[in-house]
């Protein structure tokens, strides 16, 4: 069995001659096509084990941006959209490096005044949310 899944030897459950017994235009001749034509793309996770096989993770990710997008409509300017993005950067910055995002929030507002006007860029780097796990609590 281990044989079939080998790379240049891939297992197709969907052999070409398919194709044939079904109308193009059919929902399953769609979906033969279509399989057939992905098939590289659909197996590439058995090549490299560091694939995973679905893409949870990034969903799970962007989720609060897509039920946010429609709030983003309501962006009168565009320094009001530039704010926003900013603010969710920072959120997702914040959950990303395991931060309770209020609490980053809260101290990047309070301790960033404190620099004053004229600072060198390096001065930033405190501010880095994995420079500040031992400041700030985690997430529950």
């Amino acid at each position: 069995m281990d044989e079939i899944f080998m790379p240049n030897n891939r297992f197709n459950p969907l052999p070409d001659n398919n194709l044939t017994k079904t109308a193009k235009d059919s929902a399953i001749g769609k979906a033969i096509r279509y399989t057939i034509n992905q098939w590289d793309s659909l197996t590439r996770y058995i090549d490299d084990g560091n694939i995973q096989i679905d893409n949870n993770a990034a969903e799970r990710h962007i989720k609060p941006f897509v039920i946010g997008r429609k709030n983003w409509l309501f962006n009168q300017t565009p320094r009001g959209a530039n704010a926003s993005a900013l603010l969710y950067s920072l959120v997702q910055t914040a959950v990303a490096n395991n931060l309770e995002p209020f609490d980053y929030l809260k101290y990047l507002l309070t301790a960033r005044p404190k620099l004053g006007r004229h600072y060198k860029p390096e001065a930033l780097d405190q501010f880095l949310p994995w420079n500040l796990t031992e400041k700030i609590k985690p997430l529950k």
